[in-house]
């Protein structure tokens, strides 16, 4: 990064250097297999600093995610008007960046202040992105434990998101998609820690990653918020310690969340932007951009049509981009991983079904929110490559029980050989009898 990318590339790399030391030392303060949580960023770190930086040298960044430009933009007009460069608004861009109202404004800070620090460098701040992005893969790790108590399933699924291509195109650009995926992550384990005690440090990391995701996609938030309350409302035990443990945790985070003006923010938002008439404005501008638009005479704006809409856009949301379909190198590269995620079907339907079975309650968090996200993005999703590139918000958590399916499939087939051994063994042995007695 030094050398490729000078002068931009040293800022870049004390970036990385500062956000990975911090990552790396929480992660293995707080597991037992140090060797693995640190193998297993450094290799998504890896893969990620390496695809931005192909993008930063061959300026690919329209071609892979454009929205960089609108947040180095409005990141840099932010740093100038904290050291006192500018305060006045010249233009909608200017206005958008200093506002906390916009949709995504997170992003805007997040940037600004990664530049207060190291000047006007997006590679620094796309990099900072490629490390959150790595630091998803250990958080799966502990998310997925805490759910199934199994080292395999949380190794396995730890590995999968830090090597899936998807993973390390959106978090390894200068994009809100790597930050999105990480606090959900974040906020599902902190929900299951406290599900189990109540933890101060826990309760506040989970009200870090509720506001974080408010203010990079505030739609998320309300879906967060229903699995959080559900999940604290059903709970993993009914002893009334436990009641009594989980209706404090409510409280707190509810009263955490007044404190903070996010329910403020968040009623603002929903009044703004929730209600169906938006979302079909929305959907038919994302069903008409370029060529990957699909069901584009879909009217969601009642509620008979956004259900009506559900299994046409559950498709497309699952399973797009279809390699007759595909009109776009975009689309044709995507083709060897998207055939992958289908071969991993039959295994993700075998993990939910055990889940179901034996860990439903455990998991029910991971659960509410990714039913009801799938849902969301079904009937508001318009266009492939958004859906494509959003379904990653699912996709973490789909492939922990996939990993599941994995380690049953495996398990399952040890148990057939040992099964088949100790049947050749008996037979072998009748053999010997038989022979002895002749």
């Amino acid at each position: 990064m030094t050398f490729v990318g000078f002068p931009d590339g040293a800022a870049s790399l004390l970036v990385v250097l500062a956000a990975s030391l911090i990552f790396l030392g929480i992660f293995r303060h707080h597991s037992d297999d140090k060797e693995f949580v640190t193998n297993v960023f450094l290799a998504g770190l890896i893969l990620r600093l390496g695809f931005g930086i192909l993008v930063h040298l061959f300026d690919l960044r329209g071609f892979f995610g454009g929205d960089a430009a609108t947040y180095d933009y409005r990141g840099f007009i932010l740093m100038q008007t904290w050291i006192g460069g500018t305060t006045q608004v010249l233009d909608p861009m200017t206005a958008g960046a200093l506002s906390t109202s916009a949709v995504g404004w997170g992003m805007n800070y997040v940037v600004g202040f990664i530049y207060l620090l190291v000047g006007r460098n997006i590679l620094a701040a796309q990099s900072f992105c490629g490390v959150v992005g790595a630091a998803t893969a250990p958080m799966v790790y502990y998310c997925a434990k805490k759910i199934f108590g199994n080292d395999r399933v949380a190794k396995n699924s730890a590995w999968v998101v830090a090597l899936f291509p998807a993973f390390i195109i959106w978090s390894g650009q200068l994009l809100k998609d790597g930050l999105i995926v990480f606090l959900l992550v974040l906020a599902m384990t902190m929900l299951l820690l406290l599900q189990e005690k109540l933890s101060p440090v826990a309760l506040l990391l989970l009200l870090f990653s509720l506001f974080g995701i408010l203010a990079l996609r505030f739609y998320i938030f309300y879906l967060v918020g229903v699995a959080v309350a559900g999940s604290f409302v059903v709970g993993i035990s009914s002893t009334s310690g436990s009641l009594i443990r989980r209706t404090a945790a409510l409280v707190f985070l509810g009263l955490g969340l007044t404190y903070f003006g996010v329910t403020r923010t968040a009623t603002e938002d929903i009044n703004t932007y929730g209600n169906l008439e938006k979302v079909q404005v929305s959907r038919l501008d994302l069903a008409q951009e370029g060529k990957s638009g699909f069901a584009e005479d879909t009217d969601v704006s009642t509620t008979q049509g956004a259900i009506s809409a559900i299994p046409v856009g559950f498709v497309y949301l699952m399973f797009a981009p279809f390699p007759w379909e595909a009109s776009s190198l975009r689309q044709v590269i995507t083709l060897p991983e998207v055939l992958l995620w289908w071969a991993m079907m039959p295994l993700l339907a075998y993990g939910l079904w055990w889940t179901f079975k034996h860990r439903l309650r455990a998991a029910l968090p991971v659960l509410i929110f990714t039913l009801m996200l799938t849902l969301a993005y079904s009937i508001f999703q318009g266009n492939v490559g958004t859906a494509y590139r959003q379904r990653t918000q699912i996709q973490v958590f789909l492939f922990i029980f996939i990993a599941v399916g994995w380690q049953l499939y495996k398990e399952r087939a040890a148990d057939r050989k040992l099964i088949a051994l100790n049947n050749r063994r008996r037979f072998e042995h009748a053999l010997r009898a038989r022979a002895e007695q002749r």
